[in-house]
């Protein structure tokens, strides 16, 4: 789905995260970024994978990385996935695609035989000078910190 490749600048995205916050990609420069994308809050899938990195935050913490999720949800249910699962790390409230749209990971899916559009389940790694070290495509949604670190 993706056309971003490693090597690649990473898109200089701006989002707003359930606190109203702003997050843009010069507020990480000098840090490893992890930028997750996840079709829906607290949904099983989605909820597995968000626990996974909180469950290893120190882990990433240790390594110097920085960790935003995304998706296309509002603020208040980022608020309320964030709040009830205790996750350290900002969700930005994409309901415009913005940032989704910047990354490429908005398009066609199919599930139980339907055709929709939605978000692509995909994890970008970029490295401190904005470039992306890793796209991960085929998540592991309960093993995700071992694809990434």
């Amino acid at each position: 789905m993706t056309t971003i490749e490693v090597g690649d600048k990473a898109p200089n995205f701006k989002g707003i995260d359930q606190d109203g916050n702003e997050h843009k990609l010069a507020d990480y420069k000098g840090k490893k970024l992890v930028v997750f994308f996840y079709p829906k809050a607290s949904t099983p899938g989605c909820t597995a994978e968000a626990c996974n990195l909180r469950d290893n935050w120190k882990h990433f913490q240790a390594k110097g990385y920085e960790i935003v999720g995304v998706s296309a949800d509002s603020a208040k249910r980022q608020q309320n996935f964030k709040n009830k699962y205790e996750l350290p790390f900002p969700l930005i409230a994409d309901e415009e695609k913005e940032v989704i749209n910047a990354f490429g990971v908005w398009g066609p899916k199919k599930f139980m035989g339907k055709e929709y559009d939605g978000i692509h389940r995909t994890t970008f790694v970029i490295d401190e000078t904005g470039k992306i070290e890793n796209v991960i495509k085929k998540v592991k949604t309960k093993a995700h910190t071992e694809q990434i670190l």
